[in-house]
Formats: C-alpha cells, structure tokens, sequence
C-alpha cells in the first residue's frame, strides 16, 4: 500500500489558483489549504501521485511538508 505523505505545492501567478487547485484534486490531491496570498496550496497524496502532479501545467514545486517544532522558551536547540 502507497504512503501517503503530505505536500506544499507552489503555484505560478499566471492562472487561477482555484482552477489549479481543481486541476490537482482531479489528479488525485486531497486539498487540505489554497493559501493565496503566497501562491501555494497543501494536500496528502502519495510518492506517485505527487510525481504526477509536478508535470501539471502551473505548478512551480512540490515539497513534502515537515513538521517543525522551535522548541520551549529559553531551550539552546531549535530543530
């Protein structure tokens, strides 16, 4: 059974987000955030799935989305 992962997708600005985000649902992202303002949109898909989706026209990037944590107050160690 495929992992399934979760991804930032970054966009280009010369098409509609929500038509690109349409476009990635179709292909097989489940869309979690469209973040407009930054031009990126966030969703859970597998390995393949996400090979797929970097060949749609529009999308700059796919990178996996990790968690990150900063660590309490006054810890010398962010990461």
């Amino acid at each position: 059974m495929a992992k399934i992962a979760l991804w930032i997708i970054t966009i280009s600005n010369d098409q509609s987000i929500n038509d690109i985000a349409t476009r990635l649902s179709e292909e097989g992202l489940t869309i979690k955030e469209i973040l407009e303002e930054i031009g990126c949109i966030t969703g859970s898909a597998d390995d393949v799935t996400a090979e797929r989706l970097k060949h749609i026209e529009g999308v700059l990037d796919i990178a996996p989305d990790v968690q990150i944590g900063v660590g309490p107050p006054g810890a010398d160690e962010t990461w």
